[in-house]
């Protein structure tokens, strides 16, 4: 059983942000730095990559742990409550950004994925991003 009420639960999940969040602002810092150009939700891509770097033609995806249940990951955490709808709901998370990927990666786009606990770090987030960058 979940510990507050329906309302005060709705209203937590409300005020989750979906765009500026803390990792998506320490990568867009990285690439600043790199001096790399880059553009934010393109629409008009598949999946709306929250970052674009259309000269290099690639597109990152800065995801959240939880919300697309990254592998071996702490932050990854199952919901206790509700259990059916929060499976389903995640489920459907990853099965779209997997379309999304393959949309893109047939459009002749190069993807890349940046998990929200490779961003904690500066110099993983750098090893990342620089193994994006440069494959």
């Amino acid at each position: 059983m979940d510990t507050i009420s329906k309302q005060q639960r709705s209203r937590n999940m409300s005020r989750i942000k979906s765009t500026n969040t803390k990792p998506e602002l320490a990568v867009r810092k990285m690439l600043t730095h790199y001096k790399l150009r880059y553009r934010l939700h393109l629409s008009d891509l598949p999946g709306k990559p929250d970052v674009v770097l259309t000269q290099k033609k690639i597109a990152l995806f800065i995801n959240g742990c939880f919300w697309h249940q990254h592998q071996n990951c702490k932050r990854r955490s199952e919901p206790k409550t509700n259990i059916e709808y929060w499976h389903e709901k995640l489920q459907k998370n990853i099965e779209r950004q997997q379309n999304n990927i393959l949309s893109l990666k047939e459009l002749g786009w190069k993807v890349g994925i940046v998990w929200e606990c490779q961003t904690k770090k500066e110099k993983t987030l750098d090893d990342i991003l620089r193994s994006i960058l440069n494959a």
